[in-house]
């Protein structure tokens, strides 16, 4: 069940805390443009841009041909033109389609030009298992845009994220990707009225206990919190962390946090091997955490297998929340 609403604050699902957010930056800024595939009549693949093509025109709203490429190069373009463009990938799996644009053109353009030029770009794009999408729609690839300098990486958990967070991405003068996962359109909370803004690079404590860390991106944080709420019933008292931002990332949370348990799980949907977790599981065995800790800092991932799509498999290939519990319960009454 969603959390209930409080005063100055409504109850709506994620997608439509994304929508109210685009709105408001079409509202407020004759700069900002959406750029995508059928996100206009047809209200986008999962139906985030709804009714704006009638509300702004097809002139900010844009279907686009299917050519990421040509998308990304296109917004690349405007953003250097003064625009600030806001793209949506209709599955982050097809970034791949214009990664040159976005890792030799929109990342490095500001630095190659000594500052002289800068690409207010957003790109949008719905990633993750749990819709039967198989290996080529159901990716998580946050670990690509991370590793590379000049992109800032968004991964909002909550509609109140996904709203806030989008907004600040398009306030900032660098490009940003915003990845969203597919589960969490559905899913509804409290989120505030007004164009507010989520700042980029701060963490987000969700639960504070007292025998161990989770630190979970996406999808993962609410599972979890359900985890943790089942653990508290056995005595465990458990800590979540959502960074929210992968870079820049909240490292002084992140760190605080770990130190205070003395015990790290670190949950990501994405396969193990080189994920992001192990990034965040250096910065513990780096810094001022590691003294503390009372246990080995633990990964949880995803396989490192295509994503499956017989629906039985696919949930096998990524953490599910027995699989959080059971990592839990070994890292506590183990170590």
């Amino acid at each position: 069940m969603p959390a209930p609403a409080r005063a100055g604050t409504r109850t709506m699902a994620y997608a439509e805390a994304v929508r109210e957010a685009l709105a408001s930056a079409l509202e407020s800024d004759p700069r900002v443009l959406l750029l995508g595939e059928d996100i206009g009549v047809y209200g986008g693949a999962f139906g985030v841009t709804g009714d704006l093509v009638h509300r702004f025109g097809a002139d900010r709203v844009r279907d686009t041909p299917i050519s990421e490429l040509g998308i990304v190069g296109a917004a690349v373009g405007a953003a250097l033109a003064g625009m600030r463009p806001i793209v949506e990938i209709q599955f982050s799996d097809f970034t791949a389609q214009a990664m040159d644009q976005i890792a030799n053109q929109a990342a490095k353009i500001h630095y190659m030009l000594g500052g002289a030029a800068s690409v207010p770009l957003v790109l949008r794009a719905p990633g993750g298992s749990g819709t039967g999408a198989a290996a080529q729609h159901s990716q998580s690839l946050e670990a690509w845009f991370a590793h590379v300098p000049g992109l800032k990486v968004v991964m909002p958990a909550t509609p109140a994220d996904a709203k806030g967070l989008l907004l600040a991405a398009v306030d900032d003068p660098n490009p940003v990707i915003v990845l969203e996962h597919k589960l969490l359109y559905r899913q509804s909370g409290p989120v505030p009225e007004g164009a507010y803004r989520t700042p980029l690079g701060v963490a987000e404590v969700r639960r504070r206990g007292a025998e161990l860390t989770i630190v979970a991106t996406g999808v993962m944080v609410s599972r979890a919190l359900e985890a943790a709420d089942q653990l508290a019933g056995e005595g465990i008292e458990a800590t979540v962390v959502d960074p929210r931002t992968l870079t820049p990332l909240d490292t002084e949370t992140l760190l605080t946090e770990v130190a205070a348990t003395g015990r790290a799980l670190l949950v990501q949907e994405a396969p193990r091997t080189a994920g992001f977790m192990a990034e965040v599981a250096a910065l513990v065995a780096e810094g001022r955490a590691f003294g503390h800790l009372r246990a080995p800092v633990r990964r949880l991932c995803g396989l490192d297998v295509p994503i499956p799509y017989a629906p039985a498999l696919e949930r096998a290939a990524v953490p599910q929340v027995p699989d959080i519990l059971a990592a839990a319960r070994e890292l506590v009454r183990e170590w």
